[in-house]
């Protein structure tokens, strides 16, 4: 799941704007935005399958080996279109690769992370520090862009705006990094703790914010489900247990979409059948049992299992959830669950 197309857009004119703005003006905004954009224009292009289009997005895409090959080509046209310099061509290309960077490595501290190093590399890189929409870091942005616009006869005051406008975001983004290394070890004592035994671990923020994380940890047979707040007091002591039917997929193994949802998630998802179809669901993104990536990969008839050309689910989504999410960054008694 990428960042919000809001949030991108914002990073690239700020970038643009800091690189060329003091150059070119506002086209360099508005350069940043439109490049800040191009990397997800990958989703528009079918992939053959559900699957194949959920997996191999911010693939060949947000690679930086390849966006560095299409550099030239985009500074290419924008000197052509604006008849802009020879001279001026080696700060295109620093800016535009810029956009193009920040773009992908802001989507590697996502859930589901980015493959950057495409293709001498396909495991994507997951920070996992971000929610993919977070006002707190697109807000500061956005500020000093609207700064940027409304001071036209104060150049050197509206670039200043930019400028601190990317410092307070990445300064949040830091205060993520942070924030989750605690958290991390807050979660791996609540469980030890509790003596539960699970074979890994992920965490991650809850909807828009870095106060309250949720986590994940697998075991054999299953997965709890973990909240912690920077506000508790202690560790979290309740982990509600939830079993996956993971037999269903014995004979299932050699399927293609199960073997690439089984890699792509990192062994976090969950089986479950439902209507007689078998479902897996990816369970980064999401609140029990409401995930966001849930793929039908075969159905079942009495004791038959047929395969079936992979599609997506619609999520089961109670958006009176976020409520529950608010109530417990302040309280470790609230639980969020499906009976909560």
């Amino acid at each position: 799941m990428k960042v919000d197309s809001v949030t991108q857009f914002a990073l690239g004119a700020a970038v643009g704007e800091a690189v060329l703005g003091k150059k070119i003006g506002h086209k360099a905004m508005l350069w940043g935005g439109l490049c800040g954009t191009i990397p997800d224009l990958d989703v528009f292009i079918p992939m053959g399958n559900a699957v194949a289009d959920f997996t191999y997005h911010r693939s060949f895409s947000h690679s930086l080996f390849v966006l560095l090959l299409l550099t030239p080509l985009v500074a290419w046209l924008a000197m052509k279109i604006h008849q802009q310099p020879q001279k001026m061509r080696q700060r295109w290309w620093l800016m535009i690769y810029l956009v193009f960077a920040t773009h992908v490595l802001l989507d590697s501290f996502t859930a589901y992370g980015t493959q950057i190093f495409w293709p001498f590399v396909t495991t994507p890189m997951t920070w996992s520090t971000l929610f993919i929409i977070d006002p707190f870091y697109t807000v500061p942005l956005l500020v000093g862009l609207i700064g940027v616009l409304a001071m036209k006869r104060n150049k050197r005051r509206s670039h200043r705006w930019n400028l601190a406008g990317l410092v307070l975001s990445s300064i949040y983004l830091m205060w993520s990094i942070g924030v989750k290394i605690h958290v991390d070890h807050k979660i791996q004592q609540g469980l030890l703790a509790q003596g539960v035994e699970y074979q890994r671990l992920f965490t991650t923020p809850a909807p828009f914010n870095t106060l309250l994380w949720r986590g994940v940890a697998m075991t054999e047979d299953g997965y709890h489900e973990v909240y912690y707040s920077v506000f508790d007091d202690a560790p979290p002591s309740t982990n509600p247990y939830y079993p996956s039917q993971n037999n269903l997929l014995t004979s299932l193994r050699s399927q293609w979409s199960v073997q690439r949802l089984q890699w792509f998630t990192k062994g976090f998802y969950g089986v479950k059948l439902k209507d007689n179809k078998i479902i897996i669901s990816d369970l980064r993104m999401g609140l029990e049992p409401a995930y966001v990536f849930q793929f039908a990969v075969a159905k079942q008839n009495a004791n038959q299992v047929m395969a079936i050309d992979a599609m997506q689910m619609q999520p089961e989504r109670d958006l009176n959830v976020l409520t529950k999410v608010w109530e417990r960054i302040w309280s470790d008694d609230v639980v969020i669950s499906p009976a909560a």
